[in-house]
């Protein structure tokens, strides 16, 4: 499928997320009623951002908006800019740390 922004690719000059930098987004998280519990860097270069509490893929649950937007309501996420394709970053609330680790989506055979 690859990247749906191939034109910025990471790692970021800057070392920050750069703001027109484009993040599918749970609308939870989006809106503000739910922190980003989870964030993915995929191996197809995308950002992911979820509440970890609802279904993302349901239908209408993301969107795709600026990672900005969500950076403004939670400044920790600005953290995560130097998280390396196909990684994983999880934390239990707001106030916890991030634990990042390795990832993949799961295959046909464990879904």
């Amino acid at each position: 499928m690859g990247s749906m922004q191939p034109d910025m690719t990471w790692p970021f000059p800057t070392g920050a997320f750069p703001s027109e930098l484009l993040a599918i987004v749970q609308r939870t998280v989006a809106e503000g009623d739910f922190p980003a519990l989870m964030v993915i860097h995929d191996d197809e270069d995308d950002w992911l951002l979820c509440d970890s509490i609802h279904d993302p893929n349901a239908d209408g649950a993301s969107i795709v908006t600026h990672i900005d937007h969500v950076l403004a309501q939670d400044s920790s996420i600005a953290d995560l800019a130097s998280m390396p394709l196909g990684h994983i970053a999880e934390r239990s609330n707001s106030q916890t740390p991030w634990e990042i680790r390795p990832w993949t989506y799961p295959s046909d055979e464990e879904t």
